[in-house]
């Protein structure tokens, strides 16, 4: 690669790590215009390495492109939103039905710990990627790369909504709630019960951050 490629590269991944930053957080909402005059301005960066990176988060379903309208943050119909949950929800109840004998927990709690750390800072994009964070590495456990990368993408994109209102709950609720969701469902997984696991699963309450 020579150094103008890197360059170009380097740029990019600099546009896509900003971009989902501000739509995963939930500063830039589902819906909302991505005007190219205003992006290269603020990232200080060219349109090729921009439309580079709007391109490579229309494939991880966060951007889409609108015919002569340009892109705006991709939105979700509350079909989308009912049928990725019950992927979601699929998935990890067959996980807790399939866990092997021993179970390696330290991603697990690194995520928590993670959590605890960004809650009270109050980092709503650090927040929201633990929150995703914790339930990858759920499914991880089951040890099956296809299938966490499959749980992976659609967390990403429900997480489109569940970022604006993890931020709406912290204006009205204690941030330290979502936490404690999340060390009880990490205590179920300890115990290695599918049962145990399954029950928290159902009470863990994750719909609550997508109500529209």
């Amino acid at each position: 690669m020579s150094e103008g490629e890197l360059a170009s590269h380097s740029l990019v991944e600099l546009a896509l790590d900003r971009l989902s930053r501000e739509i995963l957080s939930g500063r830039v909402e589902p819906g909302e215009r991505l005007v190219e005059e205003q992006l290269t301005r603020q990232l200080g960066i060219s349109r090729g390495p921009l439309r580079e990176a709007l391109r490579l988060l229309a494939q991880q379903g966060l951007v889409e492109h609108i015919p002569r309208r340009g892109a705006r943050v991709a939105t979700l119909s509350d079909a989308d939103v009912r049928e990725l949950y019950e992927v979601r929800d699929l998935l990890e109840r067959h996980v807790a039905s399939a866990l092997p004998p021993v179970l390696d927990l330290t991603g697990l709690r690194a995520a928590t710990e993670v959590m605890r750390r960004a809650t009270a800072t109050g980092d709503r994009f650090a927040i929201a990627e633990a929150h995703r964070r914790f339930h990858v590495e759920v499914v991880a456990l089951s040890g099956n790369r296809q299938l966490t990368a499959l749980f992976e993408s659609i967390l990403v994109r429900l997480q489109l909504y569940m970022a604006v209102n993890l931020a709406r709950e912290a204006e009205a609720a204690d941030a330290a709630d979502g936490v404690l969701r999340h060390e009880r469902l990490l205590a179920a997984v300890e115990t290695g019960d599918p049962a145990t696991i399954k029950e928290a699963l159902s009470r863990h309450g994750g719909r609550v951050y997508l109500v529209r």
